[in-house]
Formats: structure tokens, C-alpha cells, sequence
């Protein structure tokens, strides 16, 4: 019996030009309430994947399955009012003219009841920290304030999967450590929740309960975190830098201090117990 709200995809293939496949016979799973990260440089076919997942483009071969169903253009419906996807640039999501407005479109759609819509809007603006800007404009917020409210309207619609296209590449490391933060708070409270991050970002990576690394359209390596970006040598081949505290990890094993830490906070403390 398939596990419910697992999505399998198998030997999937995508090209825009016969002759040049972005999507090329990849297989992936991923199961339900899992953070996954799927890492590539540009042109690695990230973005592409999860556009065929939601159904944005067809596929030329292969499959998609969704709770042990495959996912067709008959059913891919089904799949899309189950999903969320928040885009690379903040500026383009922004639909109503206030925060309030914007969070509050998903549900207009869906035909909410209007006199229950305010509470689902605070509950969601509060859980990204967004509480108090409800009446702001567009125009007056930051690009990781204007992700954030992104992510609200998304996760109002409560969906079984969430997809971020490269959610944090255009803004800037405050922002980027910000959205973050939210991400990761999301996936802790909410346990059925599949959240899927479209990056290059190697250190967003790092809050991943699983990494699928893509490059020229094929997944070329997947597993832990700990243990794929730590690689330093493959990464280097697949134009991706390890992240920040593996690098300073090495730096002090050169330095003969030992230490296996998965956080900034977790390396002071063996750096400060070396001493």
C-alpha cells in the first residue's frame, strides 16, 4: 500500500529543444512531512523539476505519482490544489495592494467564508512574523519581509506540499537568514507539511532532512546534508561551494581542532572548549 502523501517521481525527461534534455530520466522520492532540498547551479534543471511537478509544463516521458496515483493532465488539478509554490523574485507575487489584501487572494479564490477570512489572515501573517504589517504596502517592505508575506499566502491555502523556486536568491544575507529562519520554524510546526526548496544556496541546504543534487539535467547525488556537503571535492565538480560552517570546520581540523558541528552556535562551543 503506497504511503499517503508520498510523491514519487520516475524517470522523468523534459527539453525544450529535442535535442537538448533539462529534465533528463531522473527518479527521486519523497516522502510525506520531509524537508527536501533540490541543489544545482544554474542550468541544472531545479526549476524546471518543480514545474513539472506542479503541472506548469508537460512532460515528455516518465512519471509523477502523488499518494500512489499517477498524476495526468486529467487529475493534475487534484495535485495543484494540494500544492504552493512561492517564486524566485518577491516584487512579482505581490497581487493586492496591501499585505492584508495579498494574503487574503488564495482564499478569495477558493471562496472562503469572508466573515472567517480575518482570523486565517492574522494566524498566517503571525506565523511569519508579519503580524504587524497587515495595512503596509508593497512598496514600503523589504524583499525578505515581501517573501515572508509570500509564504502567508501560500501556506493559508494549506497545502500538503510546498514548493520555494529559489525563494531567498534574490535578497539580501539579512533577508536570506530571515526567510530562513521562518522555513525552518514552519517545517518543525507543521510535521505533515512536505516542504521542497528549489536552491543553489548550499548553507539553506543544511536545514534539509534529505539533498537531491541535479547537474545538466540529471540527479547526480542525494542523501543527508552531514554527509553530501561535506564532499568537498564532488561539490567543486558540480560548481557549488561547501557551506560556510563546513568550510570553518575544515579550517579548524587544519588547526587540529576537532569539531562536527551542524550550527554556528555548536561550533563557538568547540571552538571555546579547545581552548
Amino acid at each position: 500500500m503506497p504511503s499517503m502523501g508520498k510523491l514519487e517521481i520516475k524517470n522523468l525527461c523534459f527539453s525544450y529543444e529535442e535535442s537538448h534534455p533539462v529534465i533528463d530520466d531522473i527518479s527521486l522520492s519523497i516522502d510525506k512531512g520531509s524537508f527536501i532540498v533540490v541543489l544545482g547551479h544554474n542550468g541544472s534543471g531545479k526549476s524546471t523539476l518543480a514545474k513539472l511537478i506542479v503541472g506548469l509544463l508537460d512532460k515528455k516521458s516518465g512519471q509523477i505519482f502523488f499518494d500512489g496515483e499517477e498524476i495526468t493532465k486529467k487529475n493534475i488539478r487534484d495535485l495543484q490544489t494540494k500544492t504552493a509554490l512561492v517564486f524566485q523574485n518577491p516584487d512579482n507575487q505581490f497581487i493586492g495592494s496591501t499585505v492584508e489584501d495579498d494574503i487574503a487572494f488564495g482564499l478569495e479564490n477558493r471562496e472562503f467564508p469572508h466573515e472567517k477570512m480575518q482570523e486565517e489572515i492574522e494566524k498566517f501573517a503571525d506565523s511569519v512574523n508579519m503580524l504587524d504589517y497587515l495595512k503596509k504596502e508593497p512598496i514600503n517592505l523589504s524583499g525578505g519581509q515581501k517573501q515572508r508575506v509570500a509564504l502567508a499566502g501560500a501556506l493559508i491555502l494549506k497545502p500538503e506540499i510546498l514548493i520555494l523556486d529559489e525563494a531567498t536568491s534574490m535578497l539580501d544575507p539579512k533577508g536570506k537568514s530571515t526567510v530562513r529562519k521562518v522555513i525552518d520554524r514552519i517545517h518543525k510546526e507543521n510535521p505533515d507539511l512536505t516542504i521542497i526548496s528549489i536552491t543553489h544556496d548550499v548553507d539553506e541546504a543544511l536545514l534539509a532532512d534529505k539533498v537531491f543534487i541535479l547537474s545538466k539535467g540529471k540527479l547526480v547525488k542525494s542523501g543527508e546534508p552531514k554527509e553530501i556537503l561535506r564532499d568537498e571535492q564532488a561539490l567543486l565538480e558540480l560548481k557549488l561551494d561547501m557551506p560556510f560552517i563546513y568550510r570553518v570546520e575544515k579550517k579548524l581540523s587544519e588547526a587540529c581542532i576537532d569539531s562536527q558541528a551542524e550550527t554556528m552556535e555548536q561550533l563557538v562551543e568547540d571552538i571555546w572548549a579547545s581552548r
